[in-house]
């Protein structure tokens, strides 16, 4: 029995350890004809990798991509893909796997260590294996690929909280999140978070944050009643993410505070279909989405591989201590960001093939034929 594919017409299955020879990740389902290669993979796997500030890992990889099959330079020189599997592999260059010596045998509070261990008998603890965020650059780079199977859907993420410190609404802006280290919106708390992110970091702790990631231009009717749910899916996705322990679409648990009144997006005529004017929904009613911007937040615990002792047990069922050495996030959210990116790219990209499978496409869609004649498009 195998978990590691994930997605109906656009699969992804990804392979690798946090310090093996590499990591790398076989998409199927991509459609032919698609210009596609290494450079279009390797800009959000730059997003992503570690080393490049002082509030992230300083473990030295590359995380440059190789295109294995799956593509074809045709006539023109252009590359592209051909309609079969696409296999990506990243190679690891940095692992340091004597830092992982001292809890071979012990179970770090908080980790996968105790569980992988109960079901397994076995588990690596080099970088702790495939429960290591490095199996996440994989999603990146199959990401990189969903994209290009929706390239008119724009897909942005945000670290909109980092511990107790939140950005504000007021102050977003979009174009601030390639100004600071923590993909974050709001300029004034990016500046507070790192003397608080410092703090943490010096003194062998770790702290959570809070991601949103935003698709913009995505057409209704993606997604499917009961099972087929593109807010299924996509909380699916979304906490299938190393650290992940709650997801929200649109409003979230804050809905459980408005009246019906104050949650129901109103709707009133446009040029181009119905015009929301709120979107507490997140862009998806019925599983199905509307037209408006999706929206999905999810929430990263601290790192659990932290500098600080802290009491446990053995494998053999001795109490003892454990910290751990080794280069790790003091808050793994802020890499977490280009991964939601790519969970969201895939699940749409996913959700796009599925559509046109069942009902085809049409010279209207994405609106349906009744919403086509009556706004005249």
């Amino acid at each position: 029995m195998s978990h590691n594919t994930f997605g109906h017409l656009f699969r992804v299955t990804t392979f690798g350890e946090s310090h093996g020879v590499a990591i790398g990740c076989v998409v199927d389902g991509c459609p032919p004809r698609i210009p596609l290669k290494a450079e279009d993979i390797q800009a959000d796997l730059d997003r992503r990798k570690p080393g490049q500030s002082r509030f992230v890992t300083q473990r030295r990889e590359p995380d440059q991509v190789k295109i294995l099959s799956g593509t074809y330079v045709n006539e023109q020189g252009v590359e592209q893909t051909t309609g079969t599997p696409i296999a990506l592999l990243i190679e690891n260059v940095d692992a340091r796997s004597k830092d992982y010596s001292e809890i071979a045998d012990k179970y770090r509070p908080g980790h996968a260590d105790y569980t992988y261990d109960m079901k397994y008998g076995i588990r690596d603890p080099r970088g702790s294996g495939r429960a290591s965020a490095r199996e996440t650059a994989s999603r990146v780079a199959a990401g990189a690929v969903a994209r290009k199977i929706i390239p008119d859907v724009k897909i942005r993420g945000a670290l909109v909280q980092m511990g107790e410190i939140e950005a504000d609404r007021a102050n977003w802006d979009w174009k601030e999140i390639a100004n600071n280290p923590f993909f974050c919106p709001d300029a004034k708390a990016a500046k507070k978070m790192e003397d608080y992110l410092d703090g943490i970091r010096k003194s062998g702790s770790s702290i959570g944050a809070v991601i949103e990631i935003v698709a913009e231009h995505v057409p209704a009717g993606l997604g499917a009643p009961i099972y087929g749910k593109l807010d299924a899916e996509l909380a699916a996705a979304m906490m299938s993410i190393n650290a992940v322990k709650g997801v929200e679409i649109g409003a979230g648990f804050a809905a459980a505070k408005l009246t019906g009144e104050q949650n129901a997006d109103e709707m009133r005529a446009g040029n181009n279909g119905p015009v929301f004017l709120s979107n507490h929904a997140g862009g998806i009613l019925g599983g199905i989405s509307t037209g408006a911007p999706v929206v999905a937040r999810f929430a990263v615990k601290p790192t659990s591989s932290i500098l600080t002792p802290r009491d446990t047990v053995d494998r053999y069922g001795a109490e003892t201590e454990v910290s751990t050495k080794g280069r790790h996030d003091p808050c793994v959210g802020i890499r977490a960001v280009p991964i939601g990116e790519a969970m969201m790219a895939c699940v749409l990209a996913d959700q796009y093939l599925r559509h046109r499978g069942q009902v085809g496409m049409t010279s209207e869609w994405p609106f349906p034929p009744s919403q086509a004649r009556k706004y005249g498009i």
